[in-house]
């Protein structure tokens, strides 16, 4: 199989794992900017948001979260760590099957024990303040609105609320709920524009503390291994380099190319502003018929569109916490380089 997995209940299950890993365990360090008109509230919560970042790295806890959106729920067991500056984890499927991912540095392993044991060489973007984004500046108080909304509490621990109001309709909204003491990310939603919560996640059991030992951050599971090693999506090259193949006409304001997933003979870019994500792939259409049009899961949007570019089919996606209507306009706006389709038909050719 080439290292793949073809199960399409393995890849949900690997899909699910990979979005709950980049919601919890990767950095920011966005510089955050207000332009908010309210006198007061919006540098504190800028403030609380500037506490997130470090937060989500170098506090260590354990705990168990449930992660919602749509119909499907999923429930984790994490133990995470912050030392000698590196952050480790492991994540473990508490139902809807097994599995486990395990987090050292920039080495990621993600274990299915149906399917043995997968390294995972890229993490798509997903959930706020996703690890590619990490480099990049993003003055996102320009595209959200920050407001305090209150105090809570959650799994024991006293909360702060942070409400991030959409500033246009191309983005949703976000609630967050950050523990006091340090800053942690403890419960989150994505909403609509009519208030609807798309998202959902939050502990429902939390201890944070700096025992956590050796033994808690190894793997468990059995399996067969593929060895893989994350890159460092600070060391990538350009987005201008990263975009070769093809173009966008359009794209959502505040929206700058952050990441390069792997996408098969295809190019694909992700794109943030800096709290939201969403990817754009482009590659020849295969063998297998795709369904076009949008589809959503919770605040997931999936668009997909066929083209004809120099009589060669090409199918356009869309993948991302973007509303239905903006990632159309994305997908709509998508041009195809002439260059790329002949880069194509010259590998086609090479390998008959």
């Amino acid at each position: 199989m080439n290292n793949r997995v073809s199960s399409r209940s393995v890849f949900g299950a690997v899909a699910a794992l990979v979005a709950l890993l980049c919601l919890l365990i990767n950095p920011v360090r966005a510089e955050l900017a207000s332009e908010t008109t309210k006198s007061g509230e919006a540098p504190a919560a800028m403030a609380w948001l500037e506490r997130l970042g470090p937060a989500l790295n170098m506090t260590s806890y354990r705990g168990v979260f449930v992660y919602a959106r749509g119909d499907q729920v999923h429930s984790m067991r994490i133990a995470h760590r912050y030392r000698n500056g590196r952050v480790e984890e492991r994540l473990v499927m508490q139902d809807g099957g097994s599995g486990e991912i395990v987090r050292k540095g920039m080495n990621v392993v993600c274990v299915l024990p149906d399917r043995g044991r997968v390294r995972l060489d890229e993490v798509i973007p997903s959930g706020p303040f996703a690890e590619a984004f990490t480099s990049q500046l993003m003055p996102f108080g320009r595209w959200y609105l920050p407001e305090l909304a209150g105090e809570d509490r959650v799994a024991g621990y006293d909360v702060v609320i942070v409400a991030l109001g959409a500033r246009d309709d191309d983005r949703y909204s976000h609630r967050l709920w950050l523990e006091k003491e340090t800053g942690l990310l403890v419960k989150s939603q994505v909403r609509d524009v009519n208030g609807e919560v798309l998202e959902h996640f939050q502990f429902t059991d939390l201890e944070i503390t700096d025992d956590i030992s050796d033994e808690e951050l190894e793997v468990q599971t059995r399996g067969r291994e593929i060895s893989r090693t994350l890159d460092d999506g600070r060391k990538q090259e350009s987005s201008v380099g990263r975009m070769n193949g093809w173009t966008l006409s359009w794209q959502p304001e505040g929206f700058v190319p952050a990441a390069a997933p792997r996408s098969g003979s295809g190019k694909a870019v992700a794109f943030s502003d800096g709290l939201a994500a969403f990817s754009v792939f482009v590659e020849p259409v295969g063998r297998l018929k795709m369904p076009t049009g949008a589809s959503r899961i919770g605040a997931t949007t999936i668009y997909m569109r066929e083209v004809m570019v120099s009589d060669r089919p090409f199918l356009i996606a869309v993948v991302g916490e973007i509303p239905p209507g903006t990632a159309r306009k994305v997908a709509d706006a998508v041009e195809v380089d002439d260059d790329f389709v002949a880069e194509l038909s010259g590998h086609d050719h090479g390998n008959r």
